[in-house]
């Protein structure tokens, strides 16, 4: 017998996981059975002519209470690490910092978690957009150092770096630093 992940549903809320089964396609199929049996799934575009190419969770804020997450230019088995990381910490109740410096994300290395603004959700979050049936729902945005540990928007960072991670936040990640 599977060991089934127990749903967090908030009031109210209603997912791809209310969806009959036979409404669905192979591909969502494959993403609901995956947010029953784990908890979340991530989803990994490829680079393109349009951008970087980058990783998205959907089902933390389901099943932990924790938005869900996206980072930018990553490999995918490093992304789903991250992720793998975050959602056993957001389980146990940890919650990422809005704002602040965070250590050890990226295992010795820093990171920092931005609100995405919801303008971003059409361009970036489609399948979470699909799975939470519209934009109500949270998501961060994980923002990484370059190779000396400094962050996109402080003196002396990496430029070769600099168009890696879209910043997504509301009025910019610097404006966003709490503290």
């Amino acid at each position: 017998m599977r060991n089934r992940m127990r749903r967090v549903k908030l009031p109210g809320m209603r997912t791809a996981l209310d969806a009959p089964v036979d409404g669905l396609d192979d591909r969502e199929r494959v993403v609901v059975a995956n947010v029953r049996e784990h908890g979340w799934f991530g989803i990994h575009v490829r680079e393109d002519a349009a951008g970087p190419g980058f990783s998205f969770t959907l089902g933390f804020w389901l099943n932990a209470g924790h938005p869900d997450l996206v980072l930018f230019s990553l490999r995918h088995e490093v992304a789903q690490e991250v992720f793998w990381d975050l959602f056993r910490k957001a389980k146990r109740g940890e919650r990422l910092p809005v704002g602040r410096r965070i250590e050890g994300v990226f295992g010795g290395r820093p990171a920092y978690a931005f609100r995405v603004a919801g303008r971003h959700y059409e361009d970036f979050l489609g399948w979470s957009r699909w799975f939470y049936r519209g934009d109500d729902f949270p998501c961060l945005q994980i923002v990484w150092p370059d190779r000396d540990g400094r962050f996109p928007w402080e003196e002396g960072f990496d430029t070769d770096f600099l168009d890696d991670q879209p910043d997504l936040s509301e009025r910019g990640w610097a404006q966003e630093i709490v503290g």
